[in-house]
């Protein structure tokens, strides 16, 4: 049996996640918040709430205003030039001096994670140095299918067990990831990553068990070492 040190030495490709992995979504939560016209913090106690329950965080929507429809709202928004958007300042300041290690080091670099295309084109102007970048709309497949985490490794180039997927949510990332063949990290921040980790989600159906990750890190800043001193 290998171990994990030999797991780990045999990647070659890492992909991330977008929200709360690479980008701090604090801001747009607090926007959604705005346009439902309710305390950001009061949105926020609802958020956590949703979340320890195990329940889809879009029913926090429904709590304020049922029969809320997400798509319709996104392009009301868009409609009234409050969209959503990201810049360099939502990211996470760990990120780009990791992809920069992780380059330097002979790693593929991905990102692909549940987005937008509009969210897929503010990704991009954030010219971060990543081999690819892809949104679950881009690839008509998303997060937790087992398809999503099958197209990111025929994209990728290489085969599961040598494909490291980092992400926050144990039920969107890093279960489904794991079933793929994929080795995975959890990184602990944000909402999904600090309360999933105390309180394991309860499975989908046609998941397995297999919810935990490879490893378990804060944040990315030792990530490139972690991997390259297995």
């Amino acid at each position: 049996m290998t171990t994990l040190d030999e797991r780990l030495r045999g990647i070659k490709a890492v992909w991330f996640d977008v929200g709360e992995v690479l980008i701090d979504e604090t801001r747009e939560y607090g926007t959604w918040a705005d346009w439902l016209g309710v305390p950001r913090h009061t949105f926020s106690a609802v958020f956590g709430a949703v979340i320890a329950s195990g329940r889809d965080y879009r029913e926090v929507f429904q709590h304020f205003r049922p029969g809320f429809d997400l798509e319709k709202e996104r392009q009301a928004r868009i409609d009234a030039g409050l969209g959503e958007y990201l810049n360099a300042n939502d990211l996470y300041a760990d990120v780009r001096p990791c992809m920069i290690t992780l380059r330097e080091r002979g790693y593929f670099v991905g990102i692909a994670g549940n987005q937008t295309v509009r969210a897929g084109r503010f990704i991009r102007e954030l010219n971060l140095p990543a081999d690819v970048i892809a949104t679950s709309d881009d690839w008509g497949l998303s997060k937790p299918s087992i398809e999503f985490f099958d197209k990111l490794v025929a994209v990728s180039g290489h085969p599961p067990s040598e494909i490291l997927y980092v992400g926050d949510r144990l039920d969107n990332d890093i279960a489904p990831a794991n079933r793929a063949g994929l080795l995975t990290i959890q990184v602990r921040r944000g909402p999904w990553g600090l309360i999933q980790n105390a309180i394991p989600p309860e499975p989908r159906p046609n998941t397995s068990l297999s919810a935990y990750p490879t490893l378990t890190i804060r944040d990315l800043s030792r990530l490139a070492t972690t991997l390259s001193e297995a």
